[in-house]
């Protein structure tokens, strides 16, 4: 049973979107950990400082991987075009309409990180807010994108899964509101352990839908 697991564990690991799920967890673990411990006069070089510092490293870490994310996103939206024909119409329609905001995440995305890192001149923060709007909106048609079960069997079997796909998101989107710049909504209002949790949550939740063989995305 240990060595299935640990043979499971590896394969996972040797792909990138199971690596992807590894650093995100314990990317968010890590903030969690530290926004938890972290108290009013808490030195940097203290452990909640450190589990912070981890954090953003690993978050980092994960923003260089997407660079090369586009073309994986651009076969999956040519791959799904307008939608099957026997498919909900509204369904069709928010399902494309996620996949174009989560296309123009990437590039959004890229050139804030290349501002920032110096290799372009562009005002950066414009360029985060706006993949960040991007990622709320494409979480957003995620949750009001809804299925329609051929049979009732089909529905009682997907109603668990959608459930906690929509959690999932929901903790997402709660993340990127938090991310968009102060003002909008509770944008800016989050403690790092909250962030962390929901983070965690929502990592959590993507694990578990890949060990099931569920179809988990994630900007």
């Amino acid at each position: 049973m240990a060595a299935s697991a640990l043979r499971g564990l590896v394969a996972a690991l040797e792909t990138h979107r199971g690596r992807d799920r590894a650093v995100r967890a314990l990317c968010y673990g890590c903030q969690l950990a530290g926004g938890a411990l972290a108290g009013p006069q808490a030195s940097p070089s203290g452990l909640p400082g450190r589990l912070l510092a981890v954090s953003a490293e690993l978050s980092a870490c994960r923003t260089a991987l997407r660079l090369f994310d586009d073309l994986a996103m651009l076969s999956y939206s040519c791959g799904y075009g307008l939608g099957p024909k026997d498919e909900d119409g509204l369904v069709r329609a928010l399902s494309v309409l996620c996949n174009v905001a989560n296309q123009l995440y990437y590039p959004c995305e890229h050139v804030a990180w290349a501002a920032d890192a110096g290799i372009i001149r562009a005002r950066a923060q414009k360029w985060w807010t706006l993949s960040m709007g991007l990622w709320a909106l494409s979480l957003l048609l995620g949750i009001l994108r809804t299925s329609s079960p051929q049979s009732q069997k089909e529905a009682k079997a997907q109603v668990k899964a959608e459930v906690v796909s929509i959690l999932a998101q929901v903790a997402d989107l709660s993340n990127a509101i938090h991310w968009l710049p102060p003002g909008f909504l509770w944008a800016g209002r989050f403690p790092p352990w909250l962030v962390g949790l929901l983070g965690t949550v929502s990592s959590l939740i993507g694990i578990y839908q890949a060990s099931r063989g569920g179809n988990s995305e994630a900007a």
